[in-house]
């Protein structure tokens, strides 16, 4: 199963009754985050989460209001003893960006790898999660992600037998191995059906609606998507700041397919998102507006 906590839905400004829009995952004892905006580490410690099982950070784009958190997250982590490699994912100038914001953190007990991302898409393999990163359309480079968990095939015997499969190698094939045997190379896929349907959810923030947002979405259990503007008539803001309106996340959840949208990334000025959700929900019904600490358990089917 796959655990997912909506941290915060503000955007530009922490308020009293918001923190900054991030995303935080648990998979099988892996905890994923996504942005880190100034009191991130407080949405967590209110949510009850850890800070220790944190193995991944993934930052969408290098404003203030996504990334200013991460001394504090970092400090926080080293204090709760973490001595494993920590991983960072992000645009190109990452490592300079973060190690610029480390002058105020910069001694921590265990060491950070950096991925930079230059192309328009990327997939990173880490902890049991494939990561796809896509460039979106925001007035700096910005990048949404698609997490999801694999779910492998039923052991199929029939299949094993077929494929002349010793009974004492069912086992390792079936979790994942490739063996060698007798001048044969065994593969999981010779005692193994088709994939099930896996786990899978899509986040981005700070963008116009783009192409590469419902090919990377499609088929998600959750998409969590900004919702900057509310009203009808903010569309001209939404255009020249290059964000989004309501409307036009439930059109991208409509056209890719997913189970759910949460809105998030909520203007200052936008005090009472849920009065604007029902014209949301007249373009994709399944449309929620997200609130702080928003979590959901998501079950293989």
């Amino acid at each position: 199963m796959l655990d997912i906590c909506l941290l915060g839905t503000g955007g530009m400004m922490p308020l009293p009754y918001r923190w900054l829009t991030s995303l935080m995952t648990r998979y099988n004892g892996s905890s994923l985050l996504v942005d880190c905006g100034e009191g991130t580490q407080i949405a967590i410690r209110e949510k009850g989460w850890s800070f220790k099982p944190i193995d991944i950070i993934c930052i969408t784009h290098f404003h203030g209001d996504h990334i200013s958190g991460l001394p504090g997250i970092l400090l926080a982590m080293g204090n709760s003893e973490r001595t494993q490699d920590l991983t960072m994912i992000g645009p190109r100038g990452l490592e300079r960006v973060v190690n610029s914001l480390r002058v105020i953190a910069p001694e921590l007990p265990f060491k950070i790898n950096f991925i930079e991302l230059s192309q328009p898409s990327e997939q990173i393999r880490l902890h049991g999660y494939v990561i796809d990163a896509f460039k979106v359309n925001h007035k700096i480079t910005c990048y949404g992600y698609s997490i999801s968990i694999p779910r492998a095939g039923m052991f199929d015997v029939a299949k094993a037998e077929k494929n002349n499969i010793p009974k004492n190698l069912w086992s390792r094939l079936q979790k994942g191995e490739t063996l060698e045997y007798e001048g044969r190379t065994l593969t999981p896929d010779m005692v193994l059906g088709a994939d099930r349907k896996g786990l899978k959810v899509t986040y981005t923030t700070d963008t116009r609606p783009v192409q590469s947002i419902v090919d990377h979405a499609a088929g998600s259990d959750i998409f969590i998507c900004e919702g900057m503007y509310g009203e009808k008539g903010d569309i001209n803001n939404a255009v020249k700041y290059k964000h989004m309106t309501f409307e036009e996340a439930g059109t991208l959840a409509k056209k890719a397919g997913v189970g759910q949208l949460w809105l998030t990334h909520y203007s200052p000025a936008l005090n009472y998102p849920e009065n604007y959700i029902e014209d949301v929900r007249k373009i994709f019904p399944n449309a929620i507006a997200g609130k702080d600490k928003m979590s959901v358990e998501l079950k293989f089917e």
